[in-house]
């Protein structure tokens, strides 16, 4: 992680302190390409990979991600990249596209292919991947929400949305919501947990 200098323009587009993330949870999880965001999205970003994502592969897998492909970071366009209408979180560094997971063997698991046609195993941490991303982040987006997001998670931090006291999160974790991957997961009983310290000198701790 490296910082960057500020982003002003053009228009309202901007980050005021760019951070240049090529890693994440201390550099154990590397995101490719290089992502452009805010601070706030870094911290989230660990929180989530700490919290949700290294839990889900270690549940099904055994084995801990290794590496987060994003497919979008800081761009300064429109909602779902257009060229009129409200900027999108992405226009201030408060989002992060997230399409695809590499597992310490190798494995690669891509939300396009593996969301809908994975074995029970992809379905399953995919799943597990969001819900945790819907507790974390104010605004989660992934397949089945709409025709924009059929290959990857967005995930925001939409202030609007939580000074309304909620999180929009399109599908919604619900009852059902993993009973096609059901399946036995494999077992963590070995498995030391990654402690969580947060991007250097932020002071966060793993809730």
């Amino acid at each position: 992680m490296q910082s960057a200098s500020p982003i002003n323009g053009p228009s309202a587009c901007g980050i005021r302190a760019p951070l240049k993330v090529s890693g994440a949870l201390g550099g154990r999880v590397k995101v490719t390409p290089t992502a452009t965001i805010g601070c706030p999205v870094t911290a989230h970003l660990d929180r989530w990979l700490n919290n949700s994502v290294q839990k889900a592969a270690y549940r099904q897998f055994g084995k801990p991600v290794v590496e987060i492909r994003q497919i979008s970071s800081y761009s300064c366009r429109g909602r779902n990249g257009r060229h009129r209408g409200p900027l999108s979180e992405h226009a201030y560094g408060n989002a992060i596209d997230v399409a695809g997971f590499r597992l310490s063997d190798g494995t690669e698991i891509t939300v396009v292919k593996g969301w809908w046609r994975g074995s029970r195993r992809e379905k399953a941490f995919l799943k597990e991947a969001l819900a945790g991303a819907c507790d974390e982040f104010y605004t989660v987006l992934g397949p089945g929400a709409d025709r924009h997001h059929y290959n990857h998670f967005h995930m925001d931090l939409l202030v609007t949305n939580v000074s309304k006291g909620r999180h929009f999160c399109q599908p919604r974790p619900s009852r059902g919501f993993f009973a096609e991957a059901e399946g036995d997961p494999v077992s963590t009983a070995s498995i030391k947990p990654i402690p969580f310290t947060g991007p250097a000198g932020l002071g966060f701790s793993g809730d």
